[in-house]
């Protein structure tokens, strides 16, 4: 089962899901899908670490997540965004391959018995990049967020704290 969390910047994205999946799970696991690029980053990761319990267990995964077995666990994965940066970094801001690499992995995972909550932001709305490599991540971003989004039983798009229903599960 997918659980798709979107929405924008500090929109409770994370704080959401992390409710969610503990009403799901006691012991849920946190996916972290971010590199640590510099000292302002690795505040952002520390201040997410503190936000949860020893009940937690966390996986640091760039790219690979699927090669995990998730099976009988409530999984949040933070986020799509950075995990779609890791592939983009390293094909060498190749769209095609990067949304290629991404979609196997959502497939394979969708194939393990497990609950995945999985948060993602939506950039294409804000203000219109202004270089290409960003117009090209935004696209990319879109692309692999509808497909989450068509893959997912339920999907969620957080404003100002406020989960809106997008998708139901029946």
């Amino acid at each position: 089962m997918i659980i798709y969390i979107t929405g924008g910047a500090r929109s409770g994205k994370s704080s959401f899901a992390q409710k969610l999946a503990r009403s799901y799970d006691k012991t849920p696991v946190y996916v972290a899908t971010a590199r640590n690029w510099d000292d302002d980053f690795n505040k952002r990761i520390k201040r997410h670490q503190q936000e949860r319990d020893e009940n937690w267990q966390t996986i640091e995964e760039e790219k690979h997540l699927s090669k995990h077995d998730f099976s009988g666990h409530t999984v949040v994965i933070d986020c799509v965004t950075l995990w779609l940066t890791n592939f983009f970094v390293d094909t060498k801001n190749d769209i095609e391959k990067s949304l290629e690499h991404f979609k196997a992995e959502i497939d394979q995972l969708k194939k393990q018995d497990a609950k995945f909550i999985i948060i993602s932001n939506e950039i294409g709305m804000g203000v219109h990049a202004s270089n290409e490599v960003s117009r090209k991540f935004t696209d990319l971003q879109g692309w692999a967020n509808q497909y989450v989004a068509s893959q997912a039983d339920e999907a969620i798009f957080m404003v100002s704290g406020l989960p809106m229903n997008l998708k139901s599960h029946v």
